[in-house]
Protein backbone atom coordinates (compact mmCIF):
# COMPACT_ATOMS: atom_id res chain seq x y z
CA UNK A 1 0.00 0.00 0.00
CA UNK A 2 1.83 3.39 -1.09
CA UNK A 3 0.72 6.46 0.34
CA UNK A 4 -1.54 8.00 -1.97
CA UNK A 5 -3.22 4.72 -3.71
CA UNK A 6 -6.37 4.28 -3.99
CA UNK A 7 -7.55 8.21 -2.99
CA UNK A 8 -6.12 8.43 -0.06
CA UNK A 9 -4.97 11.97 1.79
CA UNK A 10 -2.25 11.75 3.70
CA UNK A 11 -2.99 13.80 7.35
CA UNK A 12 0.11 13.09 9.52
CA UNK A 13 3.12 10.25 9.56
CA UNK A 14 5.60 9.37 12.35
CA UNK A 15 9.32 9.52 10.76
CA UNK A 16 10.17 9.69 14.28
CA UNK A 17 8.79 5.52 14.70
CA UNK A 18 10.74 4.57 11.64
CA UNK A 19 13.96 5.79 13.36
CA UNK A 20 13.14 4.63 17.00
CA UNK A 21 11.35 0.85 15.89
CA UNK A 22 12.21 -1.88 13.18
CA UNK A 23 8.96 -1.85 11.97
CA UNK A 24 7.86 -5.79 11.10
CA UNK A 25 4.31 -5.73 10.31
CA UNK A 26 1.82 -2.67 9.94
CA UNK A 27 -2.19 -3.07 9.84
CA UNK A 28 -4.69 -0.55 8.96
CA UNK A 29 -7.17 0.47 11.42
CA UNK A 30 -10.31 3.25 11.79
CA UNK A 31 -10.79 5.86 14.71
CA UNK A 32 -13.83 6.88 16.15
CA UNK A 33 -13.47 10.36 16.25
CA UNK A 34 -16.05 13.59 17.07
CA UNK A 35 -16.63 16.25 14.25
CA UNK A 36 -14.39 19.03 15.36
CA UNK A 37 -11.51 16.47 15.52
CA UNK A 38 -12.27 15.47 11.37
CA UNK A 39 -12.54 18.90 10.71
CA UNK A 40 -9.10 20.02 12.65
CA UNK A 41 -7.77 17.01 10.48
CA UNK A 42 -9.19 18.67 7.23
CA UNK A 43 -7.88 22.00 8.17
CA UNK A 44 -4.81 21.42 10.67
CA UNK A 45 -3.06 17.84 10.87
CA UNK A 46 -2.33 16.11 13.46
CA UNK A 47 1.49 14.85 15.74
CA UNK A 48 1.97 11.58 16.32
CA UNK A 49 5.34 11.81 17.48
CA UNK A 50 4.00 10.80 21.21
CA UNK A 51 1.40 8.38 20.13
CA UNK A 52 1.32 4.79 20.79
CA UNK A 53 -1.72 1.75 20.90
CA UNK A 54 -2.91 0.37 24.25
CA UNK A 55 -4.64 -2.47 24.34
CA UNK A 56 -7.38 -2.35 27.40
CA UNK A 57 -9.31 -5.57 27.79
CA UNK A 58 -11.08 -6.39 24.32
CA UNK A 59 -10.74 -2.92 22.58
CA UNK A 60 -7.47 -1.33 21.17
CA UNK A 61 -7.30 2.84 21.74
CA UNK A 62 -4.99 5.23 19.97
CA UNK A 63 -3.00 7.61 23.14
CA UNK A 64 -1.21 10.74 23.25
CA UNK A 65 -1.97 11.36 19.75
CA UNK A 66 -2.03 15.51 19.54
CA UNK A 67 -5.42 16.76 17.27
CA UNK A 68 -5.29 21.10 17.41
CA UNK A 69 -8.77 22.60 18.47
CA UNK A 70 -10.81 23.01 15.55
CA UNK A 71 -10.17 26.89 14.41
CA UNK A 72 -14.35 28.02 13.66
CA UNK A 73 -16.11 25.62 16.61
CA UNK A 74 -17.49 26.80 19.98
CA UNK A 75 -16.27 26.17 23.11
CA UNK A 76 -19.02 23.50 24.27
CA UNK A 77 -18.08 21.81 20.65
CA UNK A 78 -14.43 21.93 21.20
CA UNK A 79 -12.57 18.06 22.13
CA UNK A 80 -9.64 17.82 23.98
CA UNK A 81 -6.34 17.75 22.27
CA UNK A 82 -4.43 14.72 23.64
CA UNK A 83 -7.65 12.19 24.48
CA UNK A 84 -7.39 8.56 23.82
CA UNK A 85 -9.21 7.38 20.97
CA UNK A 86 -10.56 4.14 20.33
CA UNK A 87 -9.51 2.23 17.11
CA UNK A 88 -11.73 0.05 15.37
CA UNK A 89 -10.48 -3.38 14.31
CA UNK A 90 -12.15 -6.75 13.80
CA UNK A 91 -11.98 -9.08 16.19
CA UNK A 92 -9.49 -11.59 14.80
CA UNK A 93 -6.75 -8.86 14.34
CA UNK A 94 -7.10 -7.67 18.14
CA UNK A 95 -6.72 -11.29 19.34
CA UNK A 96 -3.43 -11.74 16.68
CA UNK A 97 -2.44 -8.61 18.65
CA UNK A 98 -2.67 -9.13 21.97
CA UNK A 99 -1.02 -12.40 21.05
CA UNK A 100 2.19 -10.35 19.30
CA UNK A 101 2.35 -8.18 22.03
CA UNK A 102 3.10 -10.39 24.86
CA UNK A 103 6.41 -11.12 23.22
CA UNK A 104 8.84 -9.12 24.85
CA UNK A 105 10.11 -5.80 22.87
CA UNK A 106 7.07 -5.34 20.55
CA UNK A 107 5.18 -2.37 20.61
CA UNK A 108 2.07 -1.26 19.03
CA UNK A 109 2.90 2.18 16.99
CA UNK A 110 0.41 4.98 14.82
CA UNK A 111 2.91 5.19 11.68
CA UNK A 112 0.75 7.35 9.51
CA UNK A 113 -3.32 8.91 9.59
CA UNK A 114 -4.95 9.32 6.49
CA UNK A 115 -8.39 10.09 4.79
CA UNK A 116 -9.54 6.75 2.89
CA UNK A 117 -12.64 7.47 0.81
CA UNK A 118 -13.74 10.48 3.60
CA UNK A 119 -12.82 8.54 6.56
CA UNK A 120 -9.91 8.65 8.53
CA UNK A 121 -7.49 5.50 9.09
CA UNK A 122 -4.41 5.02 11.02
CA UNK A 123 -1.71 3.28 9.80
CA UNK A 124 -0.16 0.59 12.66
CA UNK A 125 2.85 -0.46 12.69
CA UNK A 126 4.27 -4.09 15.00
CA UNK A 127 7.50 -2.00 15.78
CA UNK A 128 10.62 -3.50 17.98
CA UNK A 129 12.90 -1.38 20.04
CA UNK A 130 16.33 -0.54 18.10
CA UNK A 131 19.18 -0.22 19.87
CA UNK A 132 21.78 2.81 19.82
CA UNK A 133 24.32 0.74 17.18
CA UNK A 134 21.32 -0.06 14.57
CA UNK A 135 20.53 3.48 14.45
CA UNK A 136 23.91 4.54 14.04
CA UNK A 137 24.00 2.05 11.08
CA UNK A 138 20.77 3.53 9.86
CA UNK A 139 22.35 6.52 9.61
CA UNK A 140 24.97 5.71 8.42
CA UNK A 141 23.83 3.97 5.00
CA UNK A 142 21.27 7.02 4.47
CA UNK A 143 24.37 9.41 4.20
CA UNK A 144 26.09 6.90 1.77
CA UNK A 145 23.28 6.66 -0.29
CA UNK A 146 22.76 10.76 -0.25
CA UNK A 147 26.33 11.20 -1.12
CA UNK A 148 26.20 8.88 -4.17
CA UNK A 149 23.32 10.06 -5.28
CA UNK A 150 25.50 13.79 -5.20
CA UNK A 151 28.40 12.12 -6.91
CA UNK A 152 25.97 11.10 -9.59
CA UNK A 153 24.35 14.29 -10.16
CA UNK A 154 27.72 16.48 -10.34
CA UNK A 155 29.20 13.46 -13.09
CA UNK A 156 26.49 13.14 -15.18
Amino acid sequence: MTPGSSGEKLIASNRRAFHEYKVEDRMEAGLVLTGTEVKSLRANGASLADGYVRLKGREAWLVNVHIPPYGHGTFFSQHPERRDRKLLLHARELNRLVGLLQEKGLTLLPLRLYFKRGMVKAELGLGRGKKLYDKREAIKKREAQREAQRYARRSS
